[in-house]
């Protein structure tokens, strides 16, 4: 099974649906990271899972 890489320029037009606070790209967790929110947004194949329901919280 091949692991997609997420295309970094996406990341610049997708904002955090909770408070459309830029987002930052976490490799290592394949995730988009919402410091403003403390979540954490799942890339599962190479797409980003943008729902608050699917998000990690953050400590």
């Amino acid at each position: 099974m091949s692991e997609q890489l997420f295309d970094r320029r996406m990341l610049e037009a997708l904002i955090c649906p909770v408070t459309h606070a830029r987002l930052s790209y976490d490799a290592e967790q394949q995730e988009l990271v919402s410091k403003a929110a403390s979540l954490a947004f799942p890339i599962r194949a190479g797409i980003p899972v943008m729902l608050v329901d699917e998000a990690r919280k953050l400590d």
